[in-house]
């Protein structure tokens, strides 16, 4: 790995590199306010999102296993604060703004319905007519729309850099012609997306600024390394398994030769530390390289970059897919897994049919002023209903609605 680039990291002191986002410079918020006299800007924007009624309930939404007996698996909550230490064990080192790295980390699942992924596609195909569901588009909605905390306006009024990091974390979402790119290349941007463009221009041709880009692959850390321990834990793969991925095997090899014996469940937790470990140094490594060979001197030549330089190195990128892969194959579409998920699809769906047929059955709040209203507003109101559920408060309301509710245990 490079040379760290300055002294200060051997003390644990806080420094900003050039091409970090500087607080200071912040493009500001929608809605003025006063500076904050104890808190930068980023500082603030974590706290609102810490403290809002969304980022509470992922504590009772699935990550991978859903309503699973054991209380050691993962929720969205859990899964957002280890993506939330990593985020911050990226930005230090890097000389990036820690506390806009940590709020983007916070926020990046804030849109996740229940079930998760399975709540996603139900959610999107419901709105298959009206724009479709998109959890990133949602996660915007939230902070922008959704959360009423504050008397002068709706939302939580976060940064313009907040906002952007939210919404481009994974790279641009138009090229330079203004098409769409990536996941929704082809089509139009989600409707929330389009929607806050119009308030504020988020230059969604440019890539998010190295604080998102760090959130971004700390999920993917997280995600490789805490799914490989729930699934050990759900007894899905095993020890052995591993010894046939190229990332795991080596590190379980040297796990082997120098604890020899060693109990599996030390073993595991073991793997997961040190998997962690090689991936932060290895995307550490990569991006120096690449920042020095870009020579970058602000946060703007980073967005101007034309690729996303918080990364893997090009090894560790292909044994990381190869990792996915495999927990794709033996995990997440393991029958254990699918059975509850699509159980709980068709939850969703169930529930989004109900309440568009007749939005009185939802709570007053949500339901006023939906009488004679277009179809797309209506659909649009109940999917932000839905979307905001916990799993539990998921079936309690499909009991609610429906004499018959799957058992997903």
């Amino acid at each position: 790995m490079a040379e760290l680039p300055h002294k200060l990291l051997r003390r644990g002191e806080r420094w900003r590199a050039p091409y970090a986002t500087d607080p200071a410079a912040s493009r500001g918020r929608i809605h003025s306010e006063p500076d904050d006299p104890l808190r930068s800007p980023f500082q603030r924007d974590r706290d609102r999102i810490i403290h809002s009624n969304a980022f509470r309930r992922l504590k009772h939404k699935t990550q991978v296993f859903i309503r699973h007996e054991g209380d050691h698996f993962r929720t969205r909550l859990i899964h957002t604060l280890e993506v939330a230490q990593i985020a911050r064990s990226l930005a230090r080192p890097l000389g990036l703004d820690e506390d806009l790295a940590e709020a983007l980390a916070l926020a990046h699942d804030l849109g996740h319905p229940p079930f998760g992924h399975a709540g996603e596609r139900a959610l999107d195909e419901a709105l298959s007519r009206y724009d479709g569901f998109d959890h990133n588009a949602q996660s915007l909605r939230i902070v922008t729309e959704l959360e009423r905390r504050y008397p002068a306006f709706d939302g939580l009024n976060l940064a313009f850099e907040t906002h952007e990091g939210l919404v481009k974390h994974n790279g641009p979402l138009l090229d330079s012609a203004g098409k769409a790119i990536g996941p929704h290349a082809g089509g139009p941007l989600p409707f929330a997306i389009r929607a806050f463009q119009e308030r504020q221009d988020l230059e969604l041709h440019l890539h998010a600024g190295l604080e998102a880009q760090a959130a971004a692959i700390a999920d993917d850390i997280a995600y490789d390394c805490h799914d490989i321990e729930d699934g050990l834990r759900a007894g899905l793969i095993s020890l052995a398994d591993l010894e046939e991925q190229p990332l795991a095997a080596a590190i379980l090899s040297e796990i082997h030769a120098e604890f020899p014996g060693l109990e599996d469940a030390r073993v595991v937790h073991e793997l997961v530390r040190r998997t962690i470990t090689l991936m932060i140094k290895d995307v550490l490594g990569e991006t120096q390289r690449l920042i020095s060979a870009k020579q970058m001197a602000s946060a703007d030549d980073a967005r101007r970059a034309g690729k996303q330089l918080v990364r893997f190195s090009a090894d560790l990128a292909r044994s990381e897919m190869a990792l996915k892969q495999f927990l794709t194959e033996r995990v997440y579409r393991h029958d254990s897994v699918m059975r509850p998920v699509m159980l709980a699809e068709a939850m969703v769906g169930d529930l989004f049919e109900a309440l568009f047929e007749d939005p009185s059955r939802m709570p007053d709040y949500w339901a006023e002023g939906l009488g004679g209203a277009d179809p797309s507003q209506i659909a649009r109101r109940v999917a932000d209903y839905i979307a905001g559920m916990t799993d539990r408060y998921a079936i309690a309301e499909h009991q609610r609605l429906f004499d018959d509710t799957p058992d997903l245990g």
